[in-house]
């Protein structure tokens, strides 16, 4: 059944006319061939799913009339933010995306000492909105009425100086970690996930974070690339503490 699942920016409210975004427009129309009469849902990331009916189906415009709402209740019970360094090419928007999917209620992009990827401030503030995005669109797919944040890229020095003790279960991927996740007892508090770039965290890196609180895992004896090992650790913790 194809997705006519939408997020809008604006506030929402039974019997209210909405103009959908021109991206949701167009995929609504175009590829979904939506007319005058039929029904889609959105959101806008307060809990609530809601049920509209497109009324308007102009060149630039399309007017959906906002029906009855209903709450989503599919959060995941784990309060996990990703801590990602940031990493090249598809990898990062893959992983956001995925994140997203798993459960994730934040996510950090890092900088760190091995990032191949480097923003200035300009190119930062483009990434922000396009991962942003992302999220978004993830959160369509995935029947989420809540929408996680993508925070502003920090490197990981700054972030650790900006937190230096929070109440939060702190844990970061080391291919020589001491422990396996099994072997942590259920959280009770928030998550922190801690995950390097391509070519992983600097043993510096890895020394900091520790004095910090984070406690290093592994994920068996194999080599994972930072979008797998990510997904695998956030994956790995939905079944042993969370809803899967």
């Amino acid at each position: 059944m194809s997705n006519t699942r939408f997020y809008s920016a604006e506030k929402l409210n039974i019997g209210a006319l909405i103009s959908l975004s021109s991206s949701a427009a167009t995929h609504a129309t175009r590829a979904l061939r939506l007319n005058v009469g039929d029904k889609l849902k959105l959101f806008n990331g307060d809990g609530l799913d809601y049920n509209c009916e497109l009324i308007s189906i102009k060149k630039n415009e399309v007017i959906a009339k906002v029906l009855a709402s209903q709450t989503i209740v599919n959060e995941s019970p784990l309060n996990i933010t990703l801590l990602q360094g940031i990493s090249s090419g598809d990898r990062m928007d893959y992983t956001i995306q995925k994140a997203v999917e798993l459960g994730v209620n934040a996510i950090q992009p890092i900088s760190t000492e091995r990032s191949v990827v480097k923003l200035n401030q300009e190119r930062a503030q483009k990434r922000l909105e396009h991962w942003q995005n992302v999220v978004t669109s993830a959160c369509e797919q995935s029947g989420r009425a809540f929408v996680p944040q993508v925070l502003s890229p920090i490197s990981l020095s700054n972030w650790l100086a900006d937190h230096p003790s929070e109440n939060a279960t702190r844990i970061l991927l080391n291919p020589v970690g001491a422990l396996k996740l099994a072997a942590l007892t259920k959280p009770a508090n928030h998550i922190q996930l801690l995950i390097g770039a391509e070519g992983g965290l600097s043993q510096n890196e890895i020394n900091a974070a520790t004095s910090q609180g984070f406690q290093s895992i592994i994920l068996g004896p194999r080599i994972l690339r930072t979008e797998t090992a990510a997904l695998t650790a956030i994956a790995s913790m939905q079944v042993l503490w969370g809803d899967y």
